[in-house]
């Protein structure tokens, strides 16, 4: 557009070029370059952003985009100057043109009826009726027909309206200035804007790495200790902190950073005063003097050197003396404390406080990224604190950087030098001090240096010259190799006023207010023609000389810079400078440069007593596998396979084989480690670098001769250096595969061959075992199998092959029993650290083929699969007899139970059977009749469910009416509950009515829904936070008339005073605010944030200032605002008309906002724009409410964010409070009408450009004028006095803790117990037949426990199949290691002694437990509560599904109501179900319950063996396999206890030593425990006489496996 190409030219490009001006053609080019494609255009999306922004709706931004001359390409820069030039200074017939453009064809030569229609129909409320006489001739008109109409209509249209006859609303340039927050701080502070933006980066670069993420104290302490004493790092740190927040946010930062570093003198002893003044009451008392005097003596020890010190009169004073004398010299008011400005006098002429003086301006330099202004007084800050690190002792783990001498010199001879004119003459020149001057701004030459003969003026041409020299031209800086040689040498003339000596000023050692006489220059002499010799500024710090360049291109993972040179030996002071950390990051910050040496103090090889800089860490090259070959995924289903066991064997070999392939490796990274850093910590610095997790990453060392020669770095505690790890050693990173297997394993499994770590002796039991493929779920439960000592005794001495029944019909030819029993004999041959179970892995898949594939399975259903077919393939009985299930027809439960388990020994006698088969009793009651059935059936093992989490915690903050801090409230609550109850619950915590609540989402700085009461409970969205605003209490209202409630209608007013009814509409459950924009409304009552009317209350003063009245309308904030978007019509009246549509009944929505200015923009309005913070503030307000009321109650909000005072210290002047006049104001803010996205104006229309029309503070009343109102901040009190730490912040209520904790509760073993035995109540989808009423009924069913085995194994059931879909549960059960004492679950027998002592004396932090009987309900349990509240005393409701288990013939289920059985509690539980020395345990009196039979505590297995002894009851947990990770996934990983006494764990092929206190109880999925002082000899049979079965397995079986054992 307007140039020769365009088809429609509005303006010539170089009658566009004159009428800008240069500095806006430069800016306009920088902004549409930053924007711009490569190619130089700029695209519709780009230019609705920056040119228009979202004031301009979409449609019109489109048609002026197209109307510029955008194509799909974009924009040219040339096409959108000539348009913006249009737009704002083009003439009538130039904005006809563009307007016709707009509304034009493609080819911008006709506008057509049917297109023009379309585009006003998309604009426009509705069609123009001047429009009809555009097209009253023609259906197409050219641009003269059109121009003419315009002339005539130019209001009609709103493009027309715009351009025309509105006032244009913006320009090119914009010269309104708004203040910075560099600019602000700039002019109040004695810091120019380029160091206040050096300090923010470095302010925010030491805040990221709090804990906190707070610059609290302890990271304050961590940057300024030990340079600053201890003792005085609390009390510098409140000296930062003006607003005792314990957060020194970069407004104080940078305000302290002038007073104490940049002020004049005065203003930097008022900060040390500050400092000393511990209890911040404005004086400093006898002890305030004596600490300061003792932290001053110690500064000085520390900053001085020791040849200093010995002649220093300071190290002979008494500091209580010297207190007591400042005292009596200095206190005037004889209070026995001195004033600041009594301690100001002493100051004068003492230079005790000179180096905490000093020491401040090299913390605030060095630490806090303050630049120097000069270059003496940088030599000055870095020689300083050289020469104190240098002075000190190394400490091992200290980081030291090298410095290129080469550079460090040139940067001496910088730093130091001395101006000499070319004659050698030294200028006199009495220089008055700069840093007693009280204006910092001063340009004057001589305000450098506070010591007349300090230094030299040589720009000066009155400068006077004596002494002429030609010969001494410029000092050249010495090599020397002990800095601190350099530091004495360039020292001595720098900064003089802290180089005292007891020879030169004797009475600052006086300690009294005497005044040092001052020496004059000599007079002048003839002026002299002089040469400058300047040292150049030393340009950035180069390393590169002092590292050999690296000779691979890859990444280098450590940060050491790289190899220093070897070739010759390299020396401190002549090939580079030792410097600590907090100095070079200094220099390179301000410098910049690399690359960066940092070198680890370590113990010497003479001991820690004499450490050293390593100069030569360990290089090592990382090597990591290629990423293998994605494998399809395996079918789980071998239905479709039609060649039956060899077909399926095939199927699998192809997969295996390619799984298996030889792993390539390549060289990923380089790593250097000091040879005194463990491979712990090697694990732990790649973990953290790469990202994976301790147990998916192992660390091999390659042999450099043969790489196929690797050893496995798994001694975490043995350092680099004796691990053998050497110069260039290649280290092989090994990462487990997606499905859990190592690519190592797997490789040399294929070749057949053994890791080198496997390859030596081990304890028999402690081998791993491979992972073949997510096969983590087998190997833990082998394990957990494995370490039950009877049955390995049993197989391990070859017992199994003297029983092995081949004839089982049910069982699998004895191959589990013989593939198990090899597996076992290897892993406790005690010859290898590592076995493969690839035989037993296939002969389990043979037999289950659910178990093959690659998938995750469950390691119960695997556990239960292997007992059982073991069982099987050593079943005793060959011919196993019918038996015939006969109804207990109410005879004596033990011989119902005696004759059940005969029957069950009649067909099942084997060692499993010996050790795992318990006996279960399942009872049913018919409801109808009450007829009993009784079974009893046996188990191998105790499925126990676990409640299912059916509670959530919500936490929300409340915020209250008089503007206190926010209180955070927790509660949990059913997951099924309404928004109602949560209102009913917070209102007796918060004791705020549930009227007064509205609940509010936010969503950062804007409100996201708020929530209907009718409306179900969810958890907060990303970044989402429940709030509850307290609202003025109601009042009673008349009730509606038939009329008004049959025609409901809601009457508001806008600011004209108009009266408008607008018929409510139906509310839904959450109003979000795009809804509201698009006008949904709903007027029911009682919903949340529902009152009637306002009542002015104490805690929020009066509104309106006049009594209530009747109200007009409802608050409830399901009646939200109708459109607040301005329409596009027109008024046709000259001044903004203010439209307003319904509003939030009783309240507004305001929202914080700030202006930001752009360095680069396209049109004035860009110039700042908006942007929202803080937490958005709910104003109740009625038809009566003033805008004064609404300023009060904003600031009655905001008040505690804005601080114009450091409290307690109003009479003390501040860093920064002379220059801020930000408060002489009423509110230092603006309320202004604006949309809901805070950005526009609500009153005026879009092209305007109004960021929101002002509320005056006055009388005027507000008649709920906007549904939004923004609070814009002055700039000066955003910046200075708002405390963005305070915004946020919220006191938390002890709920908060009180309800997370019942969330995260551990439950114990008891309750699951408790669970599992009681009684059921079945549904109607699961009827009872039962044999006496001859019909299906209703039915209740209870489980419980009549005969336990010699091996208990517990499943605690965390999958689960709810609502549909199966779930894991997370939930930690807590439960004994040792003296578990199960008996108190067992059926009571008559006549029978019980043994229901404790359950044990755990080991671990558990409960107390209740017997099954116990009816009280424990905080550990999960409820449903029909108020919603989980917290509160309820029935007991835990009813997880029932599943029937294969193989088994009992169903393992949890019931939910109270026992009906006839037996007592057993014994009490503690209050809070928690106890750290006692397990759980069930205690109760011979008296109160019936007894139990002891021949029933066990088995009577084949061999007729029993207990006879009560102690035989106790257990003990000798194994456990724990699971990890999600449903569907995760990992498995055992624990066993070895009869060595030591627990290990099994991590697959990893097998280490543990602690009983190191072992994830929380993870616990399956418990094995065993009978106390069990004899593992009992369960051997009698072989005597037998021979074993030595048949190998048949040959199709074995050729099968082999077939799979061939790779490639």
């Amino acid at each position: 557009m307007g140039g020769k190409d365009s088809k429609l030219s509005y303006i010539s490009q170089e009658d566009a070029l004159r009428r800008v001006t240069d500095a806006e053609l430069k800016r306009l080019k920088d902004a549409f370059k930053r924007v711009s494609t490569i190619g130089g255009f700029m695209t519709e999306t780009v230019f609705m952003r920056e040119v228009l922004w979202d004031t301009v709706p979409p449609k019109i931004a489109q048609m002026l985009f197209k109307a510029f001359g955008g194509s799909p390409k974009g924009l040219t820069f040339k096409e959108l100057l000539a348009g913006m030039v249009v737009l704002t200074k083009g003439s009538k017939e130039e904005k006809i043109k563009l307007i016709f453009g707009m509304y034009g064809d493609d080819t911008f030569s006709m506008i057509h009826k049917d297109e023009m229609d379309r585009k006003i129909v998309t604009t426009e409320e509705q069609v123009p009726a001047a429009l009809s006489e555009l097209f009253a001739e023609t259906d197409q008109v050219s641009y003269e027909h059109f121009r003419g109409w315009v002339y005539l209509h130019p209001d009609a249209t709103t493009l027309t309206k715009w351009l025309l006859t509105e006032p244009i609303a913006f320009s090119l340039s914009c010269d309104m200035e708004t203040p910075t927050f560099y600019q602000t701080l700039a002019g109040v502070t004695h810091l120019e804007e380029t160091d206040i933006s050096e300090l923010e980066k470095k302010y925010w670069n030491l805040k990221a790495q709090s804990k906190s993420g707070k610059f609290d104290q302890e990271t304050f302490k961590s940057f300024v200790c030990p340079t600053i004493p201890e003792s005085l790092c609390e009390a510098l740190f409140q000296a930062f902190d003006e607003n005792r927040d314990n957060h020194i946010d970069f407004k104080e930062i940078a305000c302290g950073v002038s007073a104490c570093c940049r002020g004049p003198t005065m203003e930097r002893q008022k900060f040390c005063f500050k400092v000393f003044d511990t209890n911040h009451d404005g004086k400093l008392g006898e002890g305030e003097l004596r600490e300061m005097l003792d932290a001053l003596v110690a500064i000085r020890i520390d900053n001085k050197p020791v040849e200093e010190l010995e002649t220093d009169a300071f190290m002979k004073m008494d500091p209580s003396t010297v207190a007591k004398d400042i005292i009596d010299g200095f206190d005037s008011d004889r209070d026995g404390s001195i004033t600041m400005e009594e301690y100001l006098v002493w100051t004068v002429n003492n230079a005790l406080c000179d180096d905490f003086l000093d020491l401040l301006s090299q913390i605030c330099h060095v630490v806090l990224g303050l630049k120097p202004e000069d270059p003496e007084e940088e030599g000055k800050i870095i020689l300083d604190w050289l020469s104190r690190e240098e002075r000190k002792k190394k400490k091992v783990g200290q980081v030291w950087y090298l410095i290129s001498m080469q550079w460090w010199n040139t940067w001496i001879a910088y730093t130091s030098y001395k101006p000499i004119e070319e004659n050698g003459a030294v200028p006199a020149i009495e220089l008055a001090s700069r840093r007693d001057s009280q204006d910092m701004k001063t340009t004057s030459l001589l305000s450098t240096c506070k010591n007349p003969t300090s230094c030299l003026g040589w720009d000066n041409d009155t400068v006077t010259m004596i002494n002429v020299n030609k010969n001494n031209l410029l000092r050249e800086t010495p090599l020397v190799g002990d800095s601190r040689e350099v530091a004495n040498h360039y020292s001595s003339n720098t900064f003089p006023r802290t180089s005292h000596s007891a020879t030169n000023s004797p009475r600052k050692y006086r300690l009294s207010p005497e005044v040092d006489s001052v020496t004059r220059s000599p007079s002048a002499s003839p002026k002299l023609k002089k040469r400058t010799l300047i040292p150049a500024k030393p340009g950035q710090i180069d390393n590169t000389p002092l590292v050999v360049p690296s000779p691979y291109k890859v990444i280098t993972l450590t940060n050491e810079g790289g190899r220093l040179k070897r070739d010759v030996m390299m020396v401190d002071g002549k090939d580079f400078k030792f410097v600590p950390e907090p100095i070079w990051k200094a220099l390179s910050t301000w410098y910049g440069g690399s690359p960066a040496l940092p070198r680890t103090v370590i113990p010497s090889h003479a001991g820690e007593l004499n450490p050293e800089v390593e100069l030569y860490p360990v290089s090592v090259r990382l090597y990591r596998h290629q990423a293998p070959v994605q494998r399809p995924v395996q079918a789980t289903s071998f239905t479709s396979m039609v060649t039956g066991i060899g077909g399926m064997a095939i199927n699998t070999m192809s997969s295996f084989t390619n799984h298996t392939q030889q792993p390539r490796r390549f060289l990923a990274f380089t790593a250097c480690y000091s040879r005194c850093h463990t491979i712990q910590q090697v694990y732990d610095f790649l973990c953290n670098k790469l990202r994976f997790t301790r147990e998916d990453m192992r660390l091999w060392k390659i042999n450099l001769k043969d790489e196929n020669q690797i050893i496995m770095l798994d001694d975490d505690s043995l350092t680099v250096e004796q691990a053998g790890i050497e110069e260039s050693h290649q280290l092989l990173i090994e990462v487990r595969n997606k499905d859990l297997t190592w690519p190592e394993e797997m490789s040399q499994l294929a070749k057949n061959k053994n890791l080198k770590k496997d390859q030596v002796p081990t304890e028999p039991g402690a081998t791993g075992l491979n992972n073949l493929g997510n096969t983590c779920f087998m190997n833990a439960a082998v394990q957990c199998v494995s370490n039950t000592e009877p049955l390995t005794q049993y197989f391990t001495k070859g017992l199994h092959l003297y029983e092995i029944n081949r004839t089982n019909p049910l069982g699998m030819k004895g191959h589990i029993a013989q593939r198990y029993g090899d597996l076992v004999k290897d892993i406790w041959s005690g010859t290898t650290k590592t076995t493969a179970p690839l035989k037993l892995r296939w002969t389990i898949g043979k037999y289950a083929p659910r178990f093959n594939g690659f998938q995750q399975h469950d390691s119960q259903e695997l556990l239960s699969f292997l007992l059982d077919g073991l069982h099987e393939d050593l079943n005793r009985v060959h011919d196993k007899p019918y038996v015939e299930l006969k109804d207990s027809d109410g005879r004596p439960d033990e011989t119902v139970a005696q004759e059940a388990w005969e029957n069950h020994l009649l067909r099942n006698q084997s060692v499993i059977v010996d050790l795992f088969h318990g006996q279960l009793k399942s009872q049913v009651r018919c409801q109808a009749c009450g007829h009993v059935s009784v079974r009893f059936d046996p188990f191998n093992y105790l499925s126990l469910p676990l409640p299912m989490e059916s509670c959530i915690h919500i936490e929300i903050i409340v915020l209250r009416l008089d503007g206190s801090v926010p209180v955070k409230y927790g509660l949990r609550l059913n997951m099924d509950e309404k928004y109602k109850a949560l209102k009913r619950e917070l209102s007796s915590l918060a004791s705020i009515p549930t009227g007064q609540i509205l609940l509010v989402e936010i969503v950062g700085p804007v409100v996201k829904t708020l929530p209907h009461d009718n409306h179900k409970i969810r958890n907060q969205g990303v970044g989402g936070t429940l709030y509850a605003y307290e609202l003025p209490p109601m009042e009673d209202v008349e009730p509606l008339t038939a009329e008004e409630e049959a025609n409901p209608q809601v009457e508001t007013r806008s600011p004209g005073g108009e009266s408008r009814s607008t018929p409510s509409g139906e509310g839904k459950s959450s109003i979000g605010l795009s809804e509201i924009q698009r006008g949904v409304t709903s007027k029911r009552p009682s919903a949340n944030g529902h009152i009637s009317h306002l009542k002015t209350t104490p805690g929020m003063g009066s509104l309106n200032g006049s009594p209530a009245s009747t109200p007009t309308h409802s608050r409830n904030n399901s009646s939200a605002s109708l459109n607040t978007n301005s329409s596009v019509g027109l008024d046709s009246q000259s001044t903004p008309h203010k439209s307003v549509g319904d509003v939030f009944n009783g309240f507004v929505i305001a929202v914080h906002r700030k202006m930001t200015l752009m360095d680069l923009y396209f049109q004035s309005s860009q110039k700042t724009r908006p942007s929202l913070f803080g937490t958005p503030i709910i104003l109740p307000c009625d038809e009566k409410s003033t805008n004064q009321d609404l300023y009060a109650f904003i600031w009655r909000q905001v008040a505690r964010i804005v601080s114009p005072l450091p409290p307690s210290e109003a009479k003390l002047s501040n860093h920064a409070l002379d220059c801020d006049d930000s408060l002489g104001y009423e509110y230092p803010f603006t309320l202004k009408v604006v949309q809901k996205d805070g950005f526009t104006c609500a009153w005026c229309p879009w092209y305007r450009f109004c960021r929101g029309c002002s509320l005056e503070c006055n009388t005027e009343t507000f008649n709920f004028g906007s549904s939004f109102i923004a609070i814009d901040w002055e700039p000066t009190a955003l910046h200075l006095r708002y405390q963005t730490t305070c915004e946020r912040f919220f006191e938390e209520h002890k709920s908060v803790s009180e309800s997370r904790a019942r969330q995260s509760q551990p439950i114990d073993l008891d309750t699951c117990l408790r669970a599992f035995t009681k009684e059921e109540d079945l549904g109607e989808d699961e009827l009872y037949y039962c044999s006496k009423c001859k019909k299906h009924c209703l039915a209740s069913k209870k489980l419980d426990i009549w005969r336990l085995p010699p091996i208990l194994i517990v499943n605690l059931k965390r999958f689960q199949f709810l609502n549909g879909r199966w779930v894991k549960s997370h939930k930690i059960v807590n439960f004994p290691l040792t003296d578990f004492d199960p008996s108190c679950y067992l059926v009571p027998r008559k006549h029978s002694l019980c043994n229901c002592g404790r359950l044990g004396n755990e080991t671990m932090p558990g409960h107390h437990g209740d017997g099954p009987e116990n009816t009280k309900v424990t905080d550990t349990e999960e409820k449903v509560v029909p108020n919603g509240n989980c917290d509160k005393e309820s029935p007991e409701s835990v009813s997880p599904a029932r599943r029937k288990e294969d193989g088994e013939n009992v169903e393992n289920d949890s019931t939910t109501n109270e026992n009906s059985s006839t037996t007592n509690n057993i014994g009490p539980s503690s209050e809070n179900g928690l106890s750290t020395e006692d397990s759980m345990a069930s205690t109760c009196p011979l008296s109160e319950c019936e007894t139990t039979s002891l021949d029933c505590l066990c088995n009577n297995n084949a061999t007729g063996r029993e207990q006879d002894d009560e102690k035989d009851s106790k257990y003990d947990l000798f194994a456990m396999s724990c699971h990890t990770g999600i449903l569907g996934g995760g990992h498995y990983v055992a624990f066993a206890k070895n009869p060595n006494s030591k627990w290990y764990c099994y991590n697959d092929s990893s097998c280490k030593e543990v602690k009983e206190s190191q072992m994830d109880t929380n993870a616990a999925y399956i418990l094995f425990y065993k009978r106390r002082d069990l004899d593992p000899k009992s369960f051997m049979p009698e072989v005597e006489g037998k021979s074993p079965d030595t048949q190998e397995i048949d040959d199709e079986f074995e050729s099968d496996f082999k077939r799979l054992c061939v790779i490639q």
